[in-house]
Formats: C-alpha cells, structure tokens, sequence
C-alpha cells in the first residue's frame, strides 16, 4: 500500500507538527479504509485560509481545516492515485486547542483525520453522517494514542 503526504508549510513552522506526524495521522486513516494514494496539507494563517474560505464556500473568516477532494477532470487511461488537498490554520488550530482545553497536537491530529475523511467522501451534513464520521474519527484517533474529540476536558 503507498500512501504520500507532502507537507508545505506557508508560516513558520514553530509549534507545527512534522511531516512526520502528518504521514502517520494520514496513513491511520487511510489503512483504516483500506485506500492508498496522495495527500498534499498546506498549513497556513489566517488570512490564506479566510480567502480560500470565501472562494470556495463562500463563508467568511478563516475556518481550522478545508478539503479539496481531486476531481478527475475527465476519464483518462490510467490511475491517478491523487486524493486532494487539506489546508490547515495554524493559528486556528493552536486558538480553538487553548478554548477547548485540548492539547494542540490531539487538535491537529483530529483535523488531519477529519479532513481526510472528507477527502474520502465522508461528511456531516445530516445527522446519521456527522455520527458515523464522528465514530470513525473516534476510533482512528484512539488507535493513533489520542482521546476522544468529543467529549469535554
């Protein structure tokens, strides 16, 4: 199984996570669903993600972490094994990990897995979909080390 991550760093990476750390919260995901391929995570401020934010859904402000699944472009006559991009606010991250009384790495690891699954298809639109992702991220999680992103500290 072959599953990539490339990691660009648009800020200065004090307090991020190493590639590393990446690699390991995407495979977990992925060996789970039994897929392989390409992530690219660009991790950026505030004001990279809130124009991306905008562009794409039309909601003002920056957000933690956005999903760009790939889309083929058209039928082609061979594999393309690319799953899409995340882009994910360091500052976001680091501020919503002091709120929530979570450590900062669990909150990036949650957002990894979390991004990667919609990257899969998964999402949380309707009740029964935001449950079954939650589960999943649950136990993803669990078997990376981490606690449950749900419940409260």
């Amino acid at each position: 199984m072959s599953i990539t991550v490339q990691v660009q760093y648009a800020i200065a990476r004090i307090g991020i996570p190493l590639q590393v750390d990446f690699q390991r919260w995407v495979e977990a995901v992925l060996v789970n669903q039994s897929k392989e391929g390409e992530v690219t995570i660009r991790v950026v401020d505030e004001a990279e993600v809130a124009k991306l934010n905008w562009r794409y859904r039309c909601k003002q402000g920056a957000t933690n972490v956005l999903s760009f699944p790939f889309e083929v472009p058209a039928p082609l006559p061979f594999k393309i094994s690319l799953l899409g991009d995340l882009v994910i606010c360091a500052p976001v991250v680091a501020r919503e990990a002091r709120e929530q009384a979570k450590e900062e790495k669990a909150h990036w690891a949650h957002l990894v897995v979390h991004g990667v699954l919609h990257l899969l298809g998964f999402d949380h639109q309707q009740e029964k979909e935001a449950q079954q992702m939650e589960a999943m991220e649950i136990i993803i999680l669990r078997s990376l080390g981490y606690p449950n992103p749900y419940e409260s500290a």
